[in-house]
């Protein structure tokens, strides 16, 4: 990896950790990943990390779904699921994939590199 992609990777790995969105797993993953650069176990920490964000990325089409439903109004409560109901459905509008939450957006940032991360 060139040393402006690992700049680069390291900056969104850290914002993935610091997201109040960010699963325990990915934010395992993430930490490992950072702790293991420059050493013989990075190739190894660079393929869990993409294998865990890639599982954990949200498409805008699972959270218009999410917090549509009953699960999403009992993890968020009625008001803030029909708030990022309707977020959902404006960033959908104007073409988004992923979910934008903090999390999600350095997920996906992250996966733009995922060829030079794992090589």
């Amino acid at each position: 990896m060139t040393k402006e992609n690992l700049s680069y990777v390291t900056e969104k790995v850290n914002d993935l950790i610091a997201a109040p969105s960010c699963c325990a797993e990915a934010k395992e993953a993430a930490q490992q990943w950072l702790a293991a650069v420059g050493t013989d176990k990075e190739a190894e920490a660079s393929k869990a990390l993409i294998a865990e964000i890639e599982q954990d990325i949200t498409s805008v089409d699972q959270l218009i779904e999410l917090t549509g439903s009953e699960l999403g109004i009992k993890i968020f409560g009625e008001e803030k699921a029909a708030a990022l109901n309707a977020h959902g459905k404006e960033i959908k509008a104007k073409g988004a994939a992923y979910c934008d939450c903090p999390a999600c957006a350095a997920v996906a940032a992250i996966l733009e590199k995922k060829d030079d991360i794992i090589g």
